[in-house]
């Protein structure tokens, strides 16, 4: 604490402690009279040992650190308020050069658990965290060959071709579509350990449904288009496998075919597109042969790609698993569902380039979808050293309808998620007899790193004058009142609906161990105008200031939490039930 606010904090105990209210030091008749008030408000009775925390913290112990790591991130692995799940960063540190290192971290009470991440010259990794501790230098993979593939020795043949849609349909007259002798290839399915990271960093990144159109996670990432092509190495046989779909038991997935098509950049002539399309393409699998069901992750077959030389092969080619090295690798499905007359039928392209015509054709539903007419199908995510292939099939854009790993003789395109750092919230009601809108005072945190906290005063619900204490920045101290924080002389400030008033922000330096559960480091509010100190809750006491680990939807005005929030005072009155209550606000109840 500075000098001013220490000295100003001093006085202002003196004057409280012989004239106004300390909801910390209230007398038996003072709390009387709020618990009183608190029936009154909730129309229930808490639990008199009640905590009001819905946070826990801890420590993670880290070794075995691979050389050439980078940064370290602790995450908390959460179910959101519609089902989805998220990864959210709750701590960051950087390594150099240590094997091992210590993190502290404060998390949703309710998670699904620990995860720490790593980022070690462009690869990502992600490990569960068992107990307190993880290992991260064991089980770590790479993008080559994981599995001593038997490749199939039969003559590789093509079988004939067929017309495209596009063809039919006058769109790209003289599309070939071939097949040829592919067969599946037997392989160990994932181990149980890989499918929870596998579930936890692609669905909480692409979340499911159309609400969550990921097209701008997709374009990002920076690997759409012309960029979604990996380049062959010429080393390696390249191996697909289907390891995952959900089409919601519409079947339309297992009704596709996966077709590929590749060609060197220094051939190309004229339009990149034009030549994209005019280009053979060649039916990699047949996804009903070998897809497991609806939200299933499982590895079980695989399919080598197969070189057939350059331009329109002829019908005596004779192929090989070995690609030439310096080739672009591109991927299509070719959508045959026969639900809604045809309307799901169409050849629906990774390179978003070439989709202009089906996303715009009166007669198919992918007009409907949140791509546009040029929108990418695919986008590239590596885990833990596999490198998959993220497709979307339909019109939702969540890209997470079939995902397929390619491994073996390409190079790697190596994309790492940005994922959202978990916000804490507190919240204050700053009258001793209040309405528990609790949107008195807001306040915003989230660890930038092990030593770095950045604090946002969203909101102010109080004509009172007030200041808020602990944080010490040069912005948000104690210093400053908050109404003129935001730059107005009083009043509601983001607590009424249709007011946008810019939010403050400041960042303050930490303790490494610092956590928002320390009491005697969290901030707290002084109204001037009444003299009362207002902490976060303790043990037995009024909700009058609690912290909720994510990034709360407070109240509105005057709209008490438990209206707001109607599992609030299930949990108030038995604190182990109910115990996600934030996370299922009453519609057009919060800010």
């Amino acid at each position: 604490m500075n000098i001013k606010a220490f000295c100003f904090t001093l006085g202002l105990l003196t004057f409280v402690g012989c004239n106004k209210y300390n909801f910390d030091a209230a007398d038996e008749s003072h709390k009387a009279k709020i618990n009183e008030n608190v029936e009154k408000v909730f129309g229930v009775k808490f639990d008199p040992n009640h905590m009001w925390c819905t946070t826990t913290n801890g420590q993670v112990e880290i070794s075995d650190i691979p050389s050439g790591v980078k940064t370290i991130q602790v995450l908390t692995y959460v179910k959101e308020d519609d089902g989805e799940t998220s990864l959210l960063v709750l701590n960051e540190a950087d390594v150099n050069g240590q094997k091992s290192i210590n993190m502290v971290y404060d998390t949703p009470s309710d998670k699904l658990g620990l995860y720490v991440s790593f980022v070690s010259n462009g690869n990502f990794m992600l490990k569960k965290v068992e107990g307190n501790s993880v290992s991260l230098s064991t089980n770590v993979a790479t993008r080559a060959i994981s599995t001593p593939y038997t490749l199939p020795t039969d003559v590789l043949k093509l079988d004939g071709h067929i017309a495209s849609y596009a063809s039919d349909r006058g769109w790209n007259v003289g599309e070939r579509l071939y097949s040829y002798n592919s067969q599946a290839m037997s392989v160990p399915d994932y181990s149980d350990e890989y499918k929870e990271v596998f579930r936890a960093i692609i669905f909480s990144y692409f979340k499911n449904g159309r609400k969550y159109n990921n097209l701008p996670l997709v374009k990002e990432s920076g690997y759409y288009n012309g960029n979604a092509y990996p380049f062959t190495t010429g080393k390696e046989p390249i191996i697909v496998s289907p390891v995952y779909k959900n089409d919601g038991g519409y079947k339309e997935i297992e009704n596709s075919d996966l077709y590929y098509y590749y060609y060197k950049e220094s051939d190309v002539q004229g339009d990149i597109v034009e030549y994209i399309k005019n280009l053979p393409k060649y039916k990699a699998i047949t996804l009903s042969e070998c897809i497991s069901g609806d939200d299933v992750i499982h590895k079980g077959s695989a399919y080598a790609l197969v070189y057939w030389g350059d331009g329109m092969p002829s019908d005596d080619a004779v192929g090989s698993y070995y690609f030439p090295e310096g080739y672009n690798i591109g991927f299509m499905v070719r959508a045959m569902c026969p639900l809604e007359s045809g309307k799901k039928t169409g050849e629906l392209y990774g390179d978003g380039r070439l989709n202009n015509e089906i996303n715009s054709y009166s007669k198919c539903n992918f007009r409907s979808s949140n791509l546009g007419t040029d929108g990418p199908r695919i986008c590239w995510m590596t885990v833990n050293g596999k490198m998959l292939l993220c497709f979307e099939s339909g019109t939702d854009a969540d890209f997470n309808d079939i995902i397929l790993e390619v491994e073996g003789g390409v190079e790697p395109i190596i994309f790492i998620p940005d994922l959202e750092d978990n916000y804490f919230t507190y919240c204050f009601e700053d009258t001793e007899l209040g309405d528990y809108d609790m949107n008195d005072v807001v306040i915003k945190a989230r660890k930038i790193n092990e030593t770095t906290v950045e604090w946002k005063l969203v909101a102010c619900g109080a004509y009172d004058e007030l200041k808020i204490m602990n944080i010490d920045g040069e912005v948000i101290n104690g210093n400053t009142e908050v109404h003129k924080l935001f730059g107005v002389d009083g009043g509601y400030v983001n607590t009424v609906a249709g007011q946008n008033v810019p939010i403050v922000v400041d960042r303050t330096n930490v303790n490494k161990n610092f956590s928002f559960l320390d009491a005697e480091t969290q901030p707290y509010i002084v109204d001037i105008t009444t003299g009362n100190i207002i902490h976060l809750s303790r043990t037995g006491e009024d909700p009058h200031g609690i912290l909720i680990p994510c990034n709360f939807a407070y109240p509105l005005e005057k709209t008490c939490i438990k209206d707001a929030y109607s599992l609030f005072n299930n949990w108030g009155m038995n604190p182990v039930e109910s115990t996600d209550w934030y996370k299922h606000p009453t519609i057009g109840k919060t800010f």
